[in-house]
């Protein structure tokens, strides 16, 4: 005889009713509060991941009697722009320059932050305490509360909650130093695209030692959930807010970067809003930028149609997805367009630079020996062929299969068995940029930039500028008439794409020498930039007096980019020194580093130690 008791999947459904009829707090009963443990910088190298050398109970226990996500994904692989993301539901580069790493994008009133739309249903929220979300949003306009001392303790009684507490014990800052403890340097296993050292090898066990300690910091706060008497009505989720902080981790778009932890769980009494069985482990991708979706669920609403996000869990959730997507843009002083899509087995991986290397200098991130060490041994020539790789130029797409290759170091984009991966994750890819409208493809400073602006068809036509930016990184000759035509557009967008085109064909861009000097003139200076690198490649004097004159010309974005120009030329920039050590000065922190390191290399004193970015120094 058929079994009369509902299924979890129907328990799930006929909750939604009830969760939205909740109202405002005087509901409190029917719905349950929501904790967030949010760590800083770290991949899933959790026991509950099947990490053996990891040592993290806590997280271990969420996820034995809740849900583990084992495919679970950052929108970006580095802090501010993921924050974006999981604070609108809506991907950054949807919002430029919400993509760049430390930028202030306008938010506009139609998008809707996850706070906002919590309190309107009767939640209190606090935050404890990390903002950094990439645009002008105050954080005490919504916020109930948000800082150190921000607690579920201040809400009104009997008032549902949700509290954010953010961990920074994993920081990619605690790698500066070193972190002794149970994981000794011997233990870790070193990837085969770093050089095994003594540096790294310390990294990765201090960073183990790290995530320990952060698992000792959630099982207090947990604790106290449970002194408070509210543990048995408190759904809770664990996550990073992007990928690790090993050397290829942070800011680079491998699973290193952007594959992070996500751990969800619920006492008895809400077991049924999690829709799995407890100590399930769901395989399909699911993304921070789902987050904001997924607890409006939980409480029986359905998202604003603004979010790309979609719920996971409650009676609102979705089918599940069958791709996430990532991007990078600018990171800190060195600017980067990169964009990928999962399916959870494969990685897609498309380089909009592919004239520029992997591993440009960072002032920031070579504070950490691991990349201090790796640059080291690179200027020695040790490094393996798959370890050198990481300084050099990129291929405009690749292709990984993460089960078989999970460093990430055998690209099969040309391998013919993969072929049909390729243009499954090719199209999705496509797709995926056209339907949230991309920014990426607007240099950084341009009025198209924006949520609002950049969905103006004349202003940023971006089908046709995806199509222009695909023959440019095709990096073929016979393509020479269409970039130098795109060089005569009225939109500065297409002119930008029809001169960096000309950059990636290097010397056999030569043909067009007098269409780059004519764009060496644009009156917009993003345009002169990537003319001037051309022609400078092509020995042209010119075009080091182009760049020289927009680092000297007080336009913050173009200064910078042509500081990344600079850089990339090389020993053939030695005779922009002057400005270059300007920059060097610059109260401007990225133009500043971007001048100490080339300004060292030019003059011989660069060593992988030197601490290009300043700790102690404001601003």
């Amino acid at each position: 005889m058929p079994s009369m008791r509902p299924s979890r999947r129907d328990a799930v459904a006929g909750a939604g009713a009830a969760l939205a009829a909740g109202g405002g707090a005087g509901a409190a009963t029917q719905r349950p509060n929501i904790l967030w443990l949010v760590s800083e910088d770290n991949n899933p190298l959790l026991g509950c991941y099947g990490d053996g050398l990891a040592r993290t109970p806590t997280i271990d226990a969420l996820a034995a009697g809740g849900v583990l996500f084992r495919n679970a994904y950052s929108s970006a692989p580095v802090c501010a722009p993921s924050r974006f993301s999981i604070l609108t539901g809506v991907h950054s580069e949807a919002c430029a320059p919400a993509n760049q790493m430390r930028a202030r994008a306008t938010l506009p009133a139609e998008l809707k932050t996850y706070p906002e739309l919590m309190r309107a249903a009767g939640y209190y929220c606090s935050n404890a305490a990390k903002t950094d979300y990439n645009c002008d949003v105050d954080p005490a306009r919504i916020w109930d509360a948000s800082g150190p001392k921000a607690h579920w303790r201040g809400r009104a009684a009997g008032q549902p909650f949700l509290a954010v507490f953010n961990y920074e014990r994993t920081h990619e800052s605690r790698l500066f130093g070193r972190t002794p403890g149970r994981v000794t340097p011997d233990r870790p296993r070193i990837p085969a695209y770093l050089p095994d050292t003594p540096d790294i090898r310390a990294d990765y066990a201090s960073y183990y030692n790290l995530i320990e300690a952060m698992d000792g910091e959630l099982a207090a706060r947990l604790a106290e959930l449970k002194a408070d008497g509210l543990a048995d009505d408190t759904i809770v989720f664990y996550y990073s807010d992007n990928g690790g902080a090993l050397p290829r981790s942070k800011r680079y778009c491998y699973d290193e970067g952007l594959r992070v932890a996500l751990v969800a769980y619920a006492p008895p009494k809400w077991a049924y809003l999690l829709g799995h069985e407890p100590g399930s482990v769901v395989e399909a991708p699911v993304g921070l930028i789902d987050l904001a979706p997924t607890l409006l669920s939980l409480i029986g609403q359905a998202a604003p149609a603004t979010m790309h996000g979609q719920a996971f869990l409650g009676p609102k959730a979705k089918a599940p997805r069958r791709y996430a997507f990532g991007m990078r843009n600018r990171m800190d002083e060195r600017y980067d367009f990169v964009r990928t899509v999962t399916d959870g087995r494969w990685r897609y991986i498309r380089n909009y630079n592919p004239h520029r290397i992997w591993g440009v200098h960072g002032a920031y991130e070579w504070l950490a020996k691991g990349y201090q060490d790796w640059d080291r041994q690179r200027l020695a020539g040790t490094l393996t062929p798959a370890q050198a790789r990481f300084f050099g130029t990129k291929p405009y797409e690749e292709l990984y299969d993460l089960k078989a290759d999970r460093d990430q170091i055998t690209d099969l984009a040309a391998s013919p068995t993969a072929a049909g991966n390729l243009r499954e994750l090719r199209t999705a890819l496509d797709r995926h940029m056209l339907e949230i409208v991309d920014n990426g493809f607007i240099p950084e400073g341009l009025a198209a930039e924006g949520y609002r602006e950049s969905r103006d068809p004349k202003a940023y036509p971006l089908a046709r500028i995806m199509a222009l930016a695909a023959t440019a990184c095709a990096r073929d000759a016979a393509n020479l008439p269409r970039l130098q035509a795109a060089l005569q557009a009225s939109n500065a967008i297409e002119r930008y794409w029809g001169a960096l085109g000309l950059l990636m064909l290097g010397r056999a861009s030569g043909p067009g020498t007098a269409a780059l000097r004519k764009a060496a003139l644009d009156p917009v200076a993003q345009v002169r930039v990537p003319a001037g690198e051309a022609l400078a490649i092509l020995g042209d004097p010119a075009g080091l007096d182009v760049l020289a004159r927009v680092v000297d010309g007080g336009e913050a974005w173009p200064a910078l980019q042509a500081m990344n120009a600079l850089t990339a030329l090389g020993e053939a920039a030695r005779p922009a020194l002057p400005a270059i050590e300007r920059a060097a000065v610059s109260a401007q922190p990225h133009i500043r580093n971007a001048g100490r390191y080339l300004s060292a290399v030019l003059n011989g004193t660069y060593r992988p130690d030197y601490a290009v970015f300043e700790l102690n120094r404001a601003g």
